[in-house]
């Protein structure tokens, strides 16, 4: 299970267990250094089916959980 959004995970990617989509999120975060701003206070929740919503509260979600940029 994804840490992340509770998708189905392929295995540790950024030394956390995640799934194809959050790995890739967070690797083209990482990589554009974009700062994103969440509408809501950051309470947004990050399911499978909410994780396109708000792109601040899901990396934010992803530093959480313990994915690291090195």
């Amino acid at each position: 299970v994804c840490a992340v959004c509770g998708d189905r995970a392929t295995g540790y990617h950024f030394h956390a267990m995640t799934c194809e989509g959050c790995k890739g999120f967070f690797r083209r975060s990482i990589k554009k250094g974009v700062r994103f701003t969440c509408p809501l206070a950051r309470c947004c929740p990050v399911t499978k089916a909410k994780r396109r919503q708000c792109q601040a509260c899901r990396l934010q979600k992803c530093l959480d959980v313990g994915m690291r940029k090195d």
